[in-house]
């Protein structure tokens, strides 16, 4: 079980996969950790499931359902944020929404152009107006760390070709809010991961994506640990605007899987080389 550090978070899109892993994880450490997800936040729901085990670890879990497509409701999450604890030290831009992929093989001139509502709206979109919200009030205190989950789609192309847009846009956003952010002590990331055990992932019952083992992929609360280093590391800083990789960073803080099972990078399986901004 965690102590309470007094310190608090927003993760959003929290209802399962990775970002209930990373919730999960920051409960570990002690934290008060807002998730957010399109709901219900009754009692059997997932997003209330994640507040529940948030708390079970030693932190404390609230669920907020918030629907990102709506710059409001996103508004609205950070002034409840405000008025239960008037602070934030830690926002994990982690929502996504998928196209329906049945059709996964299809050129991007036959996709339907609504896929720019889940890729772009809430797979880009929602981290800016998020970040916004958040980095007003982090520079009031001079402090907080914010970390947008991106993917080796900015590197090399995966799933679509509006999936690698927004990776790569993530990415820049995060190096130019970084410039405009100097001077005071706020810092954002972006995190590359490697393939995943997401329950969609566990779900298909295949023993590889795409070559990569499923056995040796990360899980969601590796990932939660690897964040909950960095926002530990006095120094983080020193990285504001850079992309890193969440197994590169796990080896650098000596973070591993609760089996001590240590997930491997796919820097050299995307090209190797530097990741963003280019050297």
């Amino acid at each position: 079980m965690g102590r309470g550090t007094g310190k608090v978070a927003v993760v959003t899109g929290a209802s399962r996969g990775v970002g209930k892993g990373v919730a999960l994880a920051l409960g570990e450490e002690g934290w008060t950790v807002y998730v957010t997800g399109r709901g219900p936040a009754d009692d059997a729901s997932p997003l209330t499931r994640t507040a529940e085990g948030v708390t079970e670890r030693g932190g404390t879990g609230i669920a907020v359902v918030c629907d990102h497509r709506d710059d409001a409701q996103i508004m609205a999450l950070f002034d409840r944020v405000d008025t239960g604890h008037g602070r934030i030290d830690l926002l994990v831009n982690n929502v996504w929404a998928g196209p329906n992929y049945d059709n996964a093989a299809d050129p991007f001139w036959k996709r339907p152009l609504s896929d720019w509502e889940t890729l772009i709206d809430v797979g880009l979109r929602a981290h800016f107006v998020a970040s916004a919200a958040a980095t007003s009030r982090m520079v009031e205190r001079d402090s907080g760390l914010i970390v947008n989950i991106s993917s080796f789609g900015t590197r090399r192309h995966l799933h679509s070709v509006l999936y690698g847009m927004s990776k790569a846009a993530l990415d820049k956003m995060t190096c130019d809010m970084a410039h405009e952010l100097a001077g005071h002590d706020v810092t954002v990331l972006s995190l590359w991961l490697g393939l995943v055990q997401t329950e969609k992932v566990l779900s298909k019952g295949i023993d590889n994506i795409a070559g990569f083992p499923i056995a040796q992929a990360e899980t969601p609360e590796f990932e939660g640990r690897v964040i909950a280093a960095l926002a530990a590391d006095p120094e983080i800083g020193s990285r504001s605007g850079q992309t890193l990789i969440s197994a590169e960073v796990a080896l650098e803080y000596g973070v591993t899987e609760k089996d001590g099972r240590r997930p491997a990078s796919h820097r050299a399986a995307f090209g190797g080389g530097p990741v963003f901004p280019p050297a």
